[in-house]
């Protein structure tokens, strides 16, 4: 599993994000039973940055905390059975790994809505980056139905790290 972590912004967190990332990762790949080692960029920016690329690919002009931008078009969310067929446009050639995709999460997001849901600043940006990575496994939350599975998956996720609302 490899990550690469971008921040273009000048705040720091007071965890490591690169090993939170990579916990979150295995965790999410381990219940989705993805067979493939896998790769995913995180890019931290602020309000100002994501309200732009929020702007730029997905034409709202409004800030969010966070974006995802799959590399995989799922049939069905967290079906890897597809992947194989399209080796070229979905593993790197050299390092074998499948290309997840990227992240975009607001600092200044996580940092206002840990201290808004009163629970600290790692649960929400654990909380985020779970919910990114599922969204990269094909997952959405367009009705409630696919909302409820999605915020099921992302708790399990965080309650086996032991990243709770306490934590």
């Amino acid at each position: 599993m490899t990550s690469y972590v971008e921040n273009e912004t000048q705040k720091q967190f007071s965890f490591d994000v690169q090993a939170v990332l990579e916990s979150v990762m295995e965790a999410v790949m381990e219940t989705e039973r993805c067979p493939y080692e896998t790769s995913v960029n995180l890019l931290l920016t602020d309000d100002e940055g994501i309200r732009a690329y929020n702007r730029q690919y997905r034409d709202i002009d409004h800030e969010t905390d966070v974006l995802s931008f799959p590399n995989i078009s799922f049939a069905r969310a967290g079906d890897f059975s597809l992947v194989e067929a399209c080796e070229a446009d979905y593993f790197d050639p050299d390092s074998g790994e499948l290309l997840l995709g990227d992240i975009i999460l607001s600092v200044d997001r996580v940092l206002s809505q840990a201290e808004e849901y009163g629970h600290s600043v790692l649960r929400e940006f654990a909380f985020l980056t779970a919910h990114s990575m599922f969204h990269l496994c094909g997952y959405d939350h367009m009705d409630e139905a696919e909302a409820a599975v999605m915020e099921d998956r992302q708790e399990a996720v965080l309650t086996r790290l032991g990243i709770t609302r306490e934590a």
